[in-house]
């Protein structure tokens, strides 16, 4: 396979993993091609996939390293001019679903390529981590995404197949929605457990995940109201406290989740933090209740690392579109990434992954031979003690 690379830069090798075929179903859906000469959406896609690979800071920037050799167009597989002006409308105009949808075809793609891998947890079930982080934006310059009085902001919302770290749902809104309606949105799965935060108890949302077949773990509101109706034995020394069968008895809960709850106190043993956790599985030993509830933290691990890596904290139009627009570019970069360190066998940190693409997209030689002298040793690099991402 090296021989067919040769004479061909490495970013275009890296976009030869995208699916085109999904890519134009995705133009042809919202006609976002239609009546264009010049600059389509791959143009801008590859654009956009070039500034979050390089880490550009602005479009003039991008501008100047992409015009800086003309032929470098040409061989990254865009053929249109690329401008400031020009970039900035394609964001401004094209619709931000294109990009989304596109992103989703990724995610499918990935998810199944990183089913088999193991997230701590010794369970066949799928688990997924939900929560939200918030992005600051200007609210002079983007009066649609309102926050607080004097601040805008945008909400990310995302449901985190643990295997793989891949994000299997993901909800943008301004930041005023309230995290718990995003339990209205998600596509629940039979048999599949959802472990969030308290932030997401509303007992009737989650009566209805409970109708579906699916699993909760969440953390118990200090204030909720329960009768207990049985108590089973637990080993104290394994941080357990506690595993109750409980029936809820506030005024409205009860009515909201008439079904018996399940109730584990845990005493984290490596932080000493104390959990009260609420779960609808009855079958499932109740430290590995306590194991999924801790494993909620890569979603957040997820959330730092797509900021400290990727442009979606200054953002290069002020638009809705833009700003969608760049946000969901930049999910399928991180995405597109993910599947070609899958699919070469590669097992170094995503993060010394794009490390090294940055600085060799320009060359003319196999992608694999580019990370051939790559030894990920994790106390050498930077972020081993902040960011584990795809290396658990």
């Amino acid at each position: 396979m090296a021989f067919m690379n040769e004479g061909r830069m490495v970013f275009s090798q890296l976009m030869d993993h995208a699916p085109m075929h999904e890519f134009r179903r995705c133009v042809a859906r919202y006609g976002a091609d239609y009546r264009l000469r010049r600059f389509s959406c791959w143009d801008q896609f590859l654009c956009m996939a070039f500034a979050q690979l390089t880490f550009r800071e602005s479009l003039r920037d991008i501008e100047a390293c992409l015009r800086a050799g003309p032929t470098r167009l040409y061989h990254l597989g865009i053929r249109g001019l690329v401008s400031r002006s020009t970039l900035a409308d394609a964001n401004e105009n094209r619709d931000w679903r294109v990009y989304a949808d596109f992103a989703q075809a990724l995610i499918a793609i990935a998810r199944t390529l990183y089913a088999g891998e193991s997230f701590g947890v010794d369970l066949a079930h799928t688990v997924y981590a939900l929560d939200s982080t918030t992005i600051d934006l200007c609210l002079s310059l983007c009066p649609w995404a309102p926050f607080q009085r004097s601040r805008g902001a945008i909400k990310l919302h995302t449901l985190l197949d643990l295997r793989g770290s891949i994000p299997a749902f993901i909800r943008i809104t301004h930041g005023r929605i309230s995290d718990v309606s995003t339990l209205d949105k998600i596509p629940f799965q039979a048999g599949a457990f959802y472990v969030m935060d308290r932030g997401y108890v509303h007992f009737q949302r989650l009566y209805k995940i409970h109708q579906t077949q699916a699993f909760f773990v969440t953390r118990a509101l200090k204030n909720t109201q329960f009768a207990r109706i049985q108590s089973r034995p637990v080993d104290p020394t394994t941080g357990l406290r506690c595993d109750q069968t409980i029936r809820l008895t506030g005024v409205d809960s009860h009515l909201s989740y008439p079904a018996p709850l399940r109730r584990i106190r845990y005493v984290d043993p490596e932080t000493s933090q104390k959990l009260v956790l609420l779960t609808n599985h009855f079958g499932l030993a109740p430290l590995t209740i306590a194991q999924l509830y801790r494993s909620r933290w890569r979603v957040e691990l997820f959330f730092r690392w797509i900021k400290q890596h990727l442009r979606i904290k200054a953002f290069y139009g002020h638009s809705e579109n833009a700003v969608r627009t760049q946000v969901w570019t930049a999910i399928a970069v991180y995405v597109l990434v993910a599947i070609v360190r899958k699919r070469l066998g590669l097992d170094i940190r995503l993060y010394n992954f794009l490390q090294v693409l940055s600085v060799t997209l320009f060359e003319k030689t196999p992608i694999l031979q580019a990370f051939q002298h790559i030894h990920d040793h994790g106390h050498n690099t930077p972020t081993a003690n902040q960011i584990n991402l795809f290396h658990f």
